[in-house]
């Protein structure tokens, strides 16, 4: 049986169960449109940061972020189109904007869209005309986000996008990761490394991203909680990049569908034409073993 209902917390919230599998998620859609919480059999599977959740002009640290219109950040913060410079902070605004919402539904599965469009405050950093629509689906152990990108400018609209998921972790050392790939950009450094499928967690800052990606599937397991995540997307997800810092029971692992400063670039961008759509998908599954 699959229900949704809201509450009324510090925002709207909407939680989507899945009660046969005993597994749950939690939108806010007015804070980013953001998925806070995802549990199964009661355990959290997300990391959510409340204390920074309760403050609005603070991001979101944890649930899973949305990245758009670009992934990262650009060289001080600016990106050029056509001939006038405009300002784009990290990750772009999708995750700190309120979306609205459409289309909940509860047979055979439960799903909830969220939807974000261009407006007066987006055209101000990003001169372009847009609609967004995430459906987010929770269906056993599954979480699948659909996500469909509409340009309704008169001109081609360029964009990177991707998601921040934070997942909660015991004991870091106890982490194994099968990436399909075998090199990564140290995203501190700039420096290019071979993968041999494990990190150095004494660092402050892990920070790295794997292009050349051999598969469209990586696997997280966290022995220490008996929990293997697999991460599956879409053939437009250009990179993955992996990030933690020391102290914090978190780790992220970002699909990508292209690098940091591709707005500028134009490496892997994604470019629309006018009245164009483009469909993509990511899920999540979590088993116990």
């Amino acid at each position: 049986m699959f229900t949704i209902d809201t509450q009324q917390q510090q925002y709207k919230t909407y939680i989507l169960t899945d009660t046969t599998a005993n597994s749950q998620i939690e939108v806010v859609p007015e804070r980013g449109g953001i998925i806070t919480q995802w549990r199964i059999e009661g355990e959290e599977i997300l990391y959510l940061d409340q204390e920074r959740f309760t403050h609005p002009e603070l991001s979101i640290r944890g649930g899973v972020p949305i990245l758009f219109p670009i992934c990262g950040n650009l060289p001080e913060n600016t990106y050029t189109y056509n001939g006038q410079q405009y300002t784009l902070k990290q990750h772009g605004f999708g995750r700190d904007l309120p979306w609205d919402v459409a289309s909940p539904m509860t047979e055979n599965k439960a799903s909830l869209t969220v939807v974000l469009k261009s407006n007066e405050q987006t055209r101000a950093v990003y001169p372009f005309d847009f609609q967004l629509n995430f459906t987010y689906t929770l269906q056993g152990n599954s979480l699948i986000i659909d996500q469909e990108y509409q340009n309704l400018s008169a001109i081609p609209l360029p964009f990177s996008a991707g998601f921040h998921p934070y997942f909660q972790c015991g004991d870091k050392s106890q982490l194994e990761f099968v990436i399909p790939s075998g090199q990564y950009l140290d995203q501190q450094t700039k420096e290019m490394h071979p993968f041999h499928g494990n990190f150095d967690f004494s660092r402050d800052e892990i920070d790295f991203a794997f292009g050349h990606l051999r598969s469209p599937s990586a696997i997280a397991i966290d022995h220490s909680r008996k929990l293997k995540l697999t991460l599956d997307y879409d053939d437009i997800y250009a990179m993955l990049v992996f990030w933690t810092v020391q102290g914090k029971d978190f780790y992220c692992l970002e699909p990508w569908t292209a690098g940091r400063n591709s707005l500028n670039t134009s490496e892997n961008l994604t470019v629309l034409e006018p009245g164009a759509k483009k469909t993509m998908s990511v899920k999540l599954t979590a088993n116990f073993f």
